[in-house]
């Protein structure tokens, strides 16, 4: 009887070790061979499960959102079930910028599919859908007018946030204080 394969396993396998090659190397190393020996398997199964680098790199971003999702769902269930709008952003961004290892990690390869997808712009169209959907939702909490511009400004805040802790030019603490100091200015404070 031949071996099942669980393709879905493999092809995380493979995506997580794309994401600690991204990681700790850069996106530059990111190859299918380099992935192929993080992983512990050859380039052929590699090759396999994604044709293209750019297939391994957007399934490896699709990994890291749905890491993100359960970190968000999480924080946010612990909130209770009607959470003010401002304790309800806080928690979500500050779930979402990398202020810890595994955090940091897929922010890593979160910041390297951004630079990515700045060359390839059929690969940005998903992160410009989802950014869109963000600043939606974000918006509709904020008690100012123009909510979308805001909101655009506070995830441009996030994400500014999210490249100074990783690289190491803002501590947890003074990040948190950034996004506090904007929240207070938006929801008076």
């Amino acid at each position: 009887m031949p071996k099942k394969v669980d393709r879905l396993e493999r092809r995380t396998r493979i995506a997580d070790a794309l994401m600690r090659v991204a990681a700790e190397q850069g996106l530059e190393a990111v190859s299918l061979r380099h992935v192929a020996a993080e992983a512990g398997v050859s380039a052929g199964m590699v090759q396999h499960y994604f044709r293209t680098k750019d297939e391994m790199m957007t399934f490896a971003m699709e990994v890291v959102r749905e890491r993100n999702q359960v970190r968000v769902t999480e924080a946010v269930a612990a909130l209770g079930d009607t959470p003010a709008p401002r304790e309800l952003l806080r928690t979500i961004i500050t779930t979402l910028l990398p202020l810890d290892d595994e955090s940091r990690a897929d922010g890593r390869v979160a910041l390297a599919f951004l630079a990515y997808t700045a060359v390839r712009p059929t690969a940005s169209a998903v992160l410009r859908e989802e950014t869109a959907q963000m600043a939606g939702f974000i918006g509709s909490l904020l008690p100012v007018r123009h909510e979308e511009i805001a909101a655009r400004g506070l995830l441009a805040q996030m994400e500014g946030l999210g490249v100074y802790l990783l690289g190491g030019q803002y501590t947890p603490d003074e990040a948190r204080a950034a996004l506090d100091a904007q929240l207070d200015l938006i929801f008076g404070g």
